[in-house]
């Protein structure tokens, strides 16, 4: 398990390969949470937030939860933190940049959490 040091390095350096635009009204910025999120829906322990983009009375931002991590990758070293969190950041930043652009259809990211979530439930309800 890396250390909440190291974790908060990674996804700095991870935030530092976006481009500037990326953080046009991110007024929030990205924080580190060391918590465990898990989502209201969840039907066990299965299930877990990574990552969440919030807009919230004009302010928005992302949180990286390293609790959550891990939870889900205990065994991660550095190399493999750095790859999973690039992917996640990313995901948020998508989430970030479709709303800045008020994209809202069946391609959105927010489209396809909802699928996902509906799998999820799906699943555990049969």
């Amino acid at each position: 398990m890396i250390s909440i040091e190291e974790y908060r390095r990674i996804i700095s350096e991870l935030i530092d390969e976006l481009p500037e635009v990326f953080f046009r009204k991110l007024s929030g910025g990205v924080i580190v949470s060391e918590a465990t999120a898990v989502p209201d829906y969840a039907r066990g322990d299965d299930l877990y937030t990574m990552g969440q983009y919030q807009v919230s009375s004009g302010m928005r931002q992302i949180i990286m939860f390293k609790g959550s991590f891990d939870r889900v990758y205990p065994q991660a070293d550095a190399a493999e933190a750095r790859a999973l969190l690039r992917g996640v950041l990313r995901h948020e930043f998508r989430h970030h940049l479709e709303s800045l652009g008020g994209v809202r259809n069946s391609s959105s990211l927010e489209a396809e959490d909802v699928r996902e979530k509906q799998a999820y439930l799906s699943y555990h309800d049969s």
